[in-house]
C-alpha cells in the first residue's frame, strides 16, 4: 500500500514538473530549438490533405489591386492636407526649427 502511494505521488510530481517547465512540447530534432508542426499538411486523423488551389496570376493581381489603392490614398491625404492648411486648422510654423 505504501509503495502504491509513493508511486502515485511520484507520478503526480513528475507530471506537474513537466507541465510547469518551459518546453512542454515535443522534442525538436534540429539544433535550433524549433519544433516542426505538420498541422498545415495533415488532418487530425493523420491523413495528408490535398494540395491547395493555385491562384493564377497571383502576383499580378496583387499589383493590380495595391498600386491603384496606394495612389488613391495618396491623393486623398494630399487633398485633405491642403484643405486643412487652407482653413488654417493645421499650418506648420516656421519657428519650430529653433533647435
Amino acid at each position: 500500500m505504501a509503495s502504491l502511494v509513493a508511486r502515485l505521488s511520484l507520478a503526480v510530481v513528475f507530471r506537474n514538473t513537466a507541465t510547469l517547465s518551459r518546453k512542454t512540447g515535443p522534442k525538436s530534432v534540429n539544433a535550433t530549438g524549433l519544433t516542426l508542426s505538420r498541422t498545415a499538411v495533415s488532418s487530425t486523423t493523420g491523413r495528408v490533405l490535398p494540395k491547395p488551389d493555385k491562384v493564377p496570376f497571383g502576383l499580378t493581381r496583387m499589383f493590380i489591386v495595391v498600386i491603384p489603392f496606394l495612389y488613391v490614398g495618396n491623393l486623398i491625404s494630399k487633398n485633405f492636407a491642403a484643405l486643412l492648411e487652407e482653413h488654417e486648422i493645421f499650418v506648420p510654423d516656421d519657428d519650430d526649427d529653433d533647435d
